[in-house]
């Protein structure tokens, strides 16, 4: 029996580096191919349509919300929307891709929800959760850049939440330098391939 694909999902607080952790499993050439979820909001400098995200205006993203299109999505800081297509995860699956992606804590429980009632993505459901101590989060809110005093303090807020769901994950890591969370999710892939291998089933 062949094993059963991962579907992979780290999440984690904003600076927490889960995007930069996917994209590295990807870059490592071990079989991990990127989900690209959606979202209602603008681009950031150098990203691009359909590779690091499917931008939608918010007409189209409730045009697929009514079409029934997405596996998931969610209200992100109450302003945005985010949410992943069935298409983009289901159909890899089947086909018996690995797949990982970053999502956020609510976006793992809507992953929950539906593993529940499909067999494909029950079984191949494993999330991993990176927990970062507040001054390490506040210090890399801030080197990124990207947002100001009062959008980094609204985002801590809604770290302190998420770090409460942690133990709902199969997995935890604790942060530490970019590096060994990497080598620390390596760990991880490694011990689920080497269950899934021996039994063919979720481990």
């Amino acid at each position: 029996m062949a094993a059963t694909p991962i579907l992979l999902i780290v999440a984690g607080p904003a600076g927490s580096g889960k995007s930069t952790l996917c994209d590295r499993l990807v870059a490592e050439g071990i079989g991990f191919s990127r989900v690209v979820t959606t979202t209602t909001r603008a681009p950031r400098d150098g990203e691009i349509h359909g590779v690091h995200y499917h931008f939608f205006s918010p007409a189209e993203f409730d045009a697929r919300i009514k079409e029934g299109a997405f596996l998931e999505w969610a209200w992100v800081h109450g302003e945005r929307r985010y949410g992943t297509l069935k298409a983009s995860v289901i159909e890899p699956l089947a086909s018996g891709s690995d797949l990982v992606m970053s999502v956020d804590v609510q976006g793992v429980e809507s992953f929950r929800r539906a593993a529940a009632s499909d067999l494909i993505l029950g079984r191949a459901l494993v999330t991993v959760f990176i927990v970062v101590d507040y001054e390490r989060l506040l210090a890399r809110m801030r080197f990124r850049g990207q947002d100001d005093e009062a959008e980094i303090a609204r985002r801590m807020h809604t770290a302190e939440a998420e770090l409460r769901e942690a133990p709902k994950f199969d997995f935890v890591i604790q942060s530490q330098t970019r590096d060994e969370d990497f080598a620390e999710l390596i760990s991880i892939v490694e011990r689920v391939r080497h269950a899934r291998s021996v039994d063919g089933v979720k481990a």
